[in-house]
């Protein structure tokens, strides 16, 4: 059983920290496909990442469900966590979350399985944050649309097919989910207005 004094601990300046990483996530929203750093430190239980924790602690309250992948759901120190220094609901059913933490991307369902808001409220969506296990190498992708300048090339390395379902968001617009990668302490932003595909491709 793991008690409350056994979690690590959440932002040393909660208002400075909070603030300094919703600037990252904004800017990173603003410009898809950007790496943005995250400056606060926070207490991290495995397998959070500190970018992921940071954002937790920013984001999460009582009135957005959570919904946790597998590598999440399995390490009991992550939902208590995020209960007690978020008091953001951890649920079973993806479709009903406002965000979904993925350890492992291998384990991210098709879009459909989540909100992916309707044509009147398009913004009624789950935001995925998925670690990944690099941001800066590994294959190419060309990102285009609002806040991009002609097209971005992001690099990035991670498992399973993320990125095929993430070329699904174009078939859903207006709708679609919003995706937040993680890779330690930087982060890159694919909302649903973004288009993506293979470089080169």
């Amino acid at each position: 059983m793991v008690t409350v004094a056994e979690l690590p601990a959440g932002f040393a300046d909660k208002v400075l920290s909070a603030q300094s990483t919703f600037r990252s996530v904004m800017d990173a929203m603003a410009r898809p496909g950007t790496v943005q750093h995250i400056r606060a430190v926070a207490g991290t239980p495995a397998p959070l990442m500190r970018g992921t924790a940071a954002i937790a602690l920013t984001l999460f309250d009582h009135d957005t469900p959570i919904w946790l992948d597998r590598t999440m759901s399995a390490a009991p120190k992550v939902g208590k966590w995020l209960k007690f220094h978020t008091g953001a609901p951890l649920i079973a059913e993806s479709s009903a979350s406002s965000f979904a933490l993925i350890g492992n991307a291998k384990d991210v369902p098709p879009p459909d399985r989540f909100a992916i808001g309707s044509s009147e409220y398009p913004d009624r969506s789950t935001t995925l944050i998925v670690q990944i296990e690099s941001l800066t190498s590994g294959p190419a992708y060309e990102l285009t649309g609002p806040g991009i300048h002609g097209a971005a090339l992001l690099q990035a390395t991670t498992s399973g097919n993320l990125f095929e379902q993430l070329a699904i968001n174009a078939t859903l617009f207006p709708r679609g989910i919003d995706v937040v990668l993680v890779h330690d302490e930087t982060i890159v932003a694919i909302p649903r207005t973004t288009r993506l595909a293979a470089h080169g491709g």
